[in-house]
């Protein structure tokens, strides 16, 4: 019986073997050579005695042994079929996109759910990795934190811009953007061309220097002329909005702004705290004091109860 180095014996082989080391037992010679019935069965198969042995060892422990189809050795190229990598990419942006906690246990609980075949968790990792996904820290998206007023804000300055757009690219009202932004003196580029032999060593200041706030506003032709304002910020600590205020603001607004775009224009601008301040005739909030609700209510002749 030729049989190649390192191959398993299937179970026709294992039988083969165990009959042909029974009829040595039945038909020793009884002169001639005394090998054993096994060392005979071994010379005749061309098989290692060790073999034999292990054979008859696993038949006398239980014949059915020989019937079980051999181990494959080494581990499979691929332990996890390709057919459910787009099952796993679809359920992981699906708990991505619900801001749900995903690991390889959850992973592996939706794909034994999904498939009645037996995965490894370190199998899973591997293949995983294979697929091109990676195990990280997650970034957060702005989108999962909004609440639903502010969508509702957006989805009506949508609207109302879309209603002001004409077919043809142009505008029913010119439309005027504004904002704040601020820069450091001292600002450059840290990236740099240098001679090996000479260096980094650049000739420049230290330290961010003195902060200038800039107002500015544009439309679709460009900068608003006349508009931009830069001054000194005289604070130390926080950012711009620390030194802009609404006296700042507004007299930019009516000296700057208001002389220099087209009449009826459409001014866009942000939530800033200095943007929205109420006039002296406006109703109060509700983070205003008690006694400034009362003023308004007794400047307005409007009934109420004082609560003490």
């Amino acid at each position: 019986m030729s049989h190649p180095r390192g191959r398993p014996f299937t179970p026709e082989e294992k039988n083969f073997i165990v009959t042909l080391k029974q009829y040595f037992d039945r038909n020793r010679p009884e002169s001639g050579p005394k090998d054993s019935s096994a060392q005979m069965t071994a010379d005749a198969l061309g098989i290692g005695l060790a073999t034999v042995n292990r054979t008859m060892a696993s038949y006398q422990k239980d014949p059915q042994n020989l019937n079980v189809p051999p181990k494959p050795k080494g581990c499979p190229e691929y332990a996890i079929d390709a057919s459910h990598q787009e099952k796993v990419r679809a359920y992981i942006r699906k708990a991505n996109a619900e801001g749900r906690h995903i690991t390889i246990d959850t992973i592996l609980s939706f794909l034994q759910e999904e498939s009645t075949e037996e995965f490894h968790e370190r199998t899973l990792a591997r293949t995983l990795d294979r697929w091109g996904f990676e195990f990280g820290r997650g970034t957060r998206t702005q989108h999962l934190k909004e609440k639903d007023y502010v969508i509702a804000a957006r989805r009506r300055y949508l609207r109302k811009m879309m209603n002001n757009r004409l077919p043809n690219g142009g505008a029913l009202r010119p439309e005027v953007y504004l904002d704040e932004s601020y820069v450091n003196k001292n600002h450059s580029n840290d990236l740099i061309w240098y001679y090996r032999e000479d260096g980094p060593w650049v000739q420049k200041p230290t330290g961010n220097g003195e902060r200038f706030v800039i107002i500015n506003a544009i439309t679709k032709d460009g900068w608003v002329p006349n508009a931009k304002v830069i001054f000194k910020s005289t604070k130390k600590t926080g950012d711009y909005h620390g030194q802009m205020t609404w006296e700042i603001f507004q007299k930019w607004f009516c000296e700057k702004l208001l002389p220099n775009i087209p009449p009826q224009s459409i001014i866009v601008m942000d939530n800033a705290s200095y943007h929205n301040v109420l006039s002296g005739l406006s109703a109060p909030t509700d983070t205003c004091s008690k006694e400034r609700m009362l003023q308004w209510l007794g400047e307005n002749k409007i009934f109420a109860v004082r609560i003490a």
